[in-house]
């Protein structure tokens, strides 16, 4: 398949980022002993302090998860999650004995436009992760990763980080070390949408608070109208992590969130503007060219990234 150009407008934007477990399976399923959990966010976290991504909300469910953040450019969001997905293929994959890659493609990033109904349907989406599904009845019942602790109850989200390197260096010193010798602990630090950031912390609070029992009381008169019922945290965390669905949902991921058309159509055409130069700048460099200069905030292919110029500081 073809990827998308991976370009994020001057001065960054808000961003959906997807990533899906290979065939549907569970091996991101919540565990009783909160191993998974503590692996994740630990990756997470280090991987937030390592390339200083600002992160609005996350939600990890069994086959998949979550992340709304506000990357600089492009490049930013790449050396995240390339931090992410190969450290909780190789954490999660050792919890669960899978080799190889847990997730079956690169990540996917979805520009959210920068209105604020836009910014909130996707927060609220990241929220109704569990309760949507019909696996909770509470957003903060789901036992796996979930923003709603840390948005309304001042419950930060903490994580371990292993360092193996020293493990392995130990191991090969026949060292005898505990599980948390070598580990880091990171609390990752969650900023407000784009448009709620000039919000006072109890404000941005309320709002969320609202949001939530927007979506719990919305799936609850669905699950009444269809007599459904809720699964439970403790069924869910029983689970087989190997389990392979036999018919996966599939769906077109949208370049871009927003539901007004104008809004739509401008996004649409600033992203293929930097398409059509980028194809010249290619064209260009396969015919020999060396000193082609591709569009800013793009990767040439086999090249470096192409940052945006810096911005004038004020006097």
């Amino acid at each position: 398949m073809s990827w998308s150009l991976r370009s994020l407008p001057e001065g960054g934007a808000l961003v959906e980022i997807t990533s899906r477990v290979i065939q549907g399976r569970y091996l991101l399923r919540p565990d009783a002993r909160g191993r998974v959990n503590e692996l994740v966010l630990g990756v997470i976290g280090r991987a937030q302090e390592l390339t200083a991504m600002p992160i609005v909300a996350i939600s990890v469910l069994s086959t998949h998860f979550h992340i709304l953040a506000v990357p600089e450019d492009a490049q930013q969001m790449a050396k995240f999650m390339k931090h992410v997905a190969g450290n909780i293929s190789d954490e999660i994959g050792r919890l669960h004995d899978w080799p190889g890659s847990l997730f079956v493609r690169r990540y996917t990033s979805i520009e959210v436009s920068p209105e604020e109904e836009d910014q909130v349907n996707r927060l609220r989406y990241i929220l109704a992760a569990g309760v949507k599904e019909g696996l909770v009845e509470r957003a903060i019942d789901w036992p796996g990763v979930h923003s709603a602790r840390a948005l309304t109850c001042d419950q930060p989200l903490r994580g371990w980080w292993f360092d193996r390197s020293q493990e392995y260096a130990a191991r090969r010193r026949r060292e005898d070390f505990g599980r948390f010798d070598y580990a880091t602990e990171y609390t990752i630090k969650l900023t407000p949408l784009p448009c709620w950031a000039h919000m006072r912390a109890k404000e941005h609070q309320r709002r969320v608070k609202d949001l939530i029992r927007e979506i719990e009381r919305e799936s609850a008169a669905e699950r009444q109208a269809s007599g459904a019922t809720v699964l439970g945290a403790e069924s869910v965390m029983a689970m087989d992590p190997h389990y392979r669905p036999a018919k996966l949902a599939r769906s077109p991921a949208p370049k871009f969130h927003a539901r007004r058309k104008r809004v739509r159509q401008a996004m649409w055409e600033a992203y293929a503007w930097i398409v059509m130069e980028y194809r010249k700048a290619a064209e260009r460099l396969l015919a020999g060219d060396q000193e082609v200069r591709f569009p800013e905030g793009t990767f040439p292919p086999g090249l470096p990234f192409v940052p945006y110029p810096p911005r004038a500081q004020p006097p």
